[in-house]
């Protein structure tokens, strides 16, 4: 995966064991031509407002189609909490997200997701939470790449789960600034383990990934990242290595629902309540069945 030199093998002892798919970005030294594989940075969550080109316009259909790889058929997943604020942290977020991935575990919610298959199987609504860790050093102040999340992720977690199965979320600490997206998800491997991953900033007090929690059940910075969790961790389950569910334009299940409630809160089955964005669901668009997103394309589910 990366040019086979010296300093090659210098990057691989710095990313902890880590090796990345995806993409490559240029390093930009034209004496070696060295070129890392950069993890593409998928379904990315933008905020509110963002200027971005959304896709599934253009009169074609809105339908995803599957691209020959595999899905999660059940996921084991984790939380890294990462960031010197979070070993005194005292508030809702970390206990929160423990509720929530316990709850997310056979709910309806996870449930619209169900209708996916891949080379592997179906995806089922069953995942398997191995709680959370905190790592309390510095996280990067500014958006990171997804080589560096890649990193943390294989420097928290010394057990991925076998079979390709894990997906962990690193929640920062650091506020997302000039960044013009919430939250993303993508793929890697640990000391020769596929894993998928997920990055989200601290979210609190930031009115662009504010999903506007009006019953208050929780604080405004758990509510927010929690609905961001679901959008990630919903794509995760449907294309965890980009062989799997997504548009002609690339737009993933949470993509095609980003910032559409089709319920005023969501009910899990540990009996927590989240307002939480929709999933898009083929077989709603083609009963008619579903609420529609912000083109106006009824194929969204809520999962209540």
């Amino acid at each position: 995966m990366f040019a086979k030199d010296r300093l090659a093998l210098s990057l691989i002892v710095a990313l902890f064991m880590c090796s990345c798919g995806g993409e490559a970005v240029d390093l930009g030294s034209s004496s070696s031509g060295l070129e890392i594989r950069e993890p593409p940075m998928r379904g990315i969550h933008w905020a509110r407002g963002f200027a971005h080109g959304h896709g599934g316009g253009g009169g074609g259909s809105p339908l995803m189609t599957w691209h020959g790889g595999s899905i999660l058929v059940n996921a084991t997943t984790g939380a890294i909490f990462w960031g010197a604020s979070w070993p005194a942290y005292t508030g809702d977020k970390i206990t929160g997200m423990d509720s929530w991935y316990v709850g997310f575990n056979n709910s309806n919610y996870a449930v619209t997701s169900d209708e996916y298959i891949g080379s592997n199987g179906q995806v089922g609504p069953g995942t398997s939470y191995v709680g959370h860790q905190i790592d309390g050093s510095a996280a990067p102040p500014r958006a990171p790449s997804t080589s560096t999340v890649l990193a943390e992720v294989c420097k928290v977690v010394s057990n991925p789960a076998s079979y390709g199965t894990g997906y962990y979320t690193v929640y920062s600490d650091q506020q997302r600034g000039n960044a013009g997206y919430c939250a993303w998800h993508s793929y890697g491997t640990c000391s020769g383990i596929s894993v998928q991953f997920g990055f989200t900033f601290n979210l609190a007090g930031d009115p662009g990934c504010d999903p506007q929690d009006t019953p208050q059940l929780h604080s405004q910075g758990l509510a927010a990242i929690a609905n961001v969790t679901g959008h990630e961790l919903s794509e995760a389950r449907t294309n965890p290595r980009n062989g799997g569910w997504y548009d002609s334009s690339g737009e993933e299940n949470g993509d095609k629902c980003a910032w559409t409630f089709g319920a005023p809160l969501v009910t899990f089955s540990n009996g927590t309540q989240w307002k939480i964005q929709g999933e898009w669901s083929n077989n709603a668009y083609n009963s008619g069945t579903g609420y529609p997103n912000l083109r106006g394309e009824a194929g969204c589910l809520s999962g209540q």
